[in-house]
């Protein structure tokens, strides 16, 4: 019934995602090459978790 009031957690995961990967434009701008594949890496994870719950 009150279903319209349950956050979705798609769109927080969405918003984590897009932040992951500024985080990590950010780094590899400024030259920190691992600090960069480390945040696109948890990126990944996170785009994994997106798809999955995108899929139920």
């Amino acid at each position: 019934m009150f279903q319209f009031l349950k956050r979705d957690p798609v769109k927080k995961l969405r918003k984590a995602y897009d932040a992951k990967l500024e985080e990590a434009m950010h780094a590899q701008r400024n030259g920190d090459i691992r600090g960069y594949a480390m945040l696109t890496s948890e990126a990944e994870a996170l785009w994994q978790q997106i798809e999955q719950l995108e899929k139920k």
